[in-house]
């Protein structure tokens, strides 16, 4: 008896192990913070992926927002234009950044107005049916702040 109880422990333990091992590790994770009545918002993050397999991040959600969509920034004949991807590869060993003006997850529909701060639950969906749930905080985010701090004071 002895024996197969040890087995059946040891076989629990390994599937909780397997539960609790997120694809990503998600760094730097911020909501950008709106003004007060805005229908939309973006997430940005950087999403690295430490296993030896491209994980491929194919869609999100979030309570405060009614959708959540993967986007990027795209140059149409000398445009930028923001533009839905039906998903994100984030390569074995490596990471991919969701950032203003590239890839980044916009949320539309808010349902509530975002307090800075405060934290904004994300559920991330993968490819291969997994989820992994972050908090991102609400941040006040300058598009470029180092170029922006470096232009200060200069006549154009």
């Amino acid at each position: 008896m002895l024996p197969r109880a040890l087995l059946v422990a040891a076989g629990l333990s390994l599937v909780s192990l397997t539960a609790l091992a997120d694809p990503l590790v998600v760094e730097d994770a911020q909501v950008r913070a709106v003004p007060p009545g805005s229908q939309t918002s973006a997430a940005f993050m950087t999403l690295r992926n430490p296993g030896q397999h491209d994980v491929v991040l194919v869609a999100a959600e979030t309570p405060v927002a009614e959708a959540a969509e993967l986007h990027d920034h795209r140059d149409v004949d000398g445009v930028m234009q923001m533009r839905r991807v039906p998903q994100i590869v984030v390569p074995a060993g490596g990471s991919t950044e969701l950032a203003p003006g590239g890839l980044h997850m916009m949320l539309i529909g808010l349902v509530a107005p975002l307090a800075e701060g405060e934290p904004v639950e994300i559920e991330l969906r993968f490819e291969t049916g997994e989820t992994q749930r972050i908090e991102a905080p609400v941040r006040r985010i300058v598009a470029d702040a180092a170029q922006a701090g470096h232009t200060q004071g200069h006549a154009h």
